[in-house]
């Protein structure tokens, strides 16, 4: 069965976005169609790019026109309200939901690939001190169709195939866990992006860790860290209150078993805050033992916080150390850096220009 899965209620419009290929053909023969113009729907939401159903052509005309008599049902697309590209070709979107809600989504493109950096909310609730998006607060979750939307739109305003998906934008996906496994299974079996060119980023929600494992996806999961103990991640993550780190390393472990794919551990490096040799030794003693990389992130400045961008020199200490343990690392090179590159930036500056 096809549910209404609007996050507003009082928005009765039914969207097809993210139906599998059985639930269109049922939707169409509900409708009185014959079985095979579910196929034609579904080639044209995921392979067309439609975004009316009155576009597609190949639909009768008085079908179609019925639609636009009486829009009970839509495609599910959101309207580009804004686009930035950067100079390295990396192209920042802010699209407009049906609510007029607005959300971010990234395309970061290279000679062999093409990333996009998805939202799965509306703000985020974690509110953590050096994110642009958590000083934003948070509106709501994203739907299926929402999520599933940045993929195409980033495909089809830069003309190239998504090849890998980081759900690294707005929001703290374990906590929209329906939305976010069904929007992997879509973008998996209908755009057609395997499982293993999927990362999940997540800082940590209690018991979330081992239900996602339990989904038995081939999938990435990035957990953000952050701090090398607790009390440095309480400083600069207010949910770690809740959820003490040693907690979330135990959750990491039972992931790592169920599962038997290893973790990539998420560590943004604050100048003064957590990126000395003496931490980056603590943080090797933390994930020692782990089938696990640790993924590092010099700061990207954001308006209305504190934190500094780690020198260079600080960088490559960090990097070293961690290297002595036998750690595997990486650093993440900033793209886009002239076009707001921290996430949920654009859209928090967007947000202020309007309200001037």
């Amino acid at each position: 069965m096809i549910a209404n899965t609007l996050p507003n209620s009082a928005n009765k419009v039914l969207p097809l976005l993210g139906r599998s290929l059985s639930e269109l053909t049922e939707w169409v023969e509900s409708q009185g169609q014959p079985r095979y113009r579910g196929k034609q729907l579904y080639e044209w939401l995921y392979t067309k790019g439609a975004r009316n159903l009155e576009d597609i052509t190949v639909f009768p005309k008085a079908w179609r026109e019925q639609f636009s008599q009486n829009p009970t049902v839509e495609i599910g697309r959101s309207q580009i309200h804004l686009h930035k590209q950067s100079r390295d070709g990396t192209e920042k979107f802010l699209l407009q939901l049906a609510d007029g809600e607005i959300v971010e989504t990234v395309g970061i493109p290279t000679s062999k690939r093409l990333t996009v950096c998805v939202s799965t909310q509306v703000g985020c609730p974690m509110a953590c001190d050096f994110c642009a998006t958590g000083k934003g607060g948070f509106r709501r979750n994203l739907a299926k169709h929402e999520i599933i939307d940045q993929v195409l739109t980033v495909q089809e305003v830069m003309q190239q195939r998504v090849s890998h998906i980081v759900f690294m934008g707005m929001g703290e996906p374990l906590l929209n866990f329906e939305n976010l496994v069904g929007a992997i299974h879509v973008i998996n079996k209908d755009i057609g992006i395997g499982q293993r060119n999927i990362t999940v980023s997540t800082v940590g929600i209690p018991n979330q860790i081992p239900r996602f494992a339990k989904e038995h996806l081939q999938v990435t999961l990035a957990v953000s860290l952050h701090a090398p103990n607790q009390q440095v991640r309480a400083q600069v993550i207010p949910s770690a209150d809740r959820y003490p780190l040693e907690a979330l390393m135990d959750d990491c472990r039972e992931y790592v078993e169920i599962t038997g794919r290893r973790i990539s551990f998420e560590y943004t490096l604050l100048s003064g805050v957590n990126d000395s040799a003496e931490q980056a030794q603590e943080l090797a003693h933390l994930i020692r033992g782990f089938q696990s990389h640790v993924n590092l992130i010099p700061y990207n400045p954001v308006t209305d916080a504190d934190y500094k961008r780690p020198s260079e020199k600080a960088i490559q200490t960090f990097v070293q150390v961690l290297e002595d343990y036998k750690i595997a690392v990486s650093v993440r090179r900033t793209r886009g850096l002239e076009s707001d590159a921290a996430c949920g930036q654009l859209r928090g500056q967007h947000e202020k220009a309007l309200a001037k």
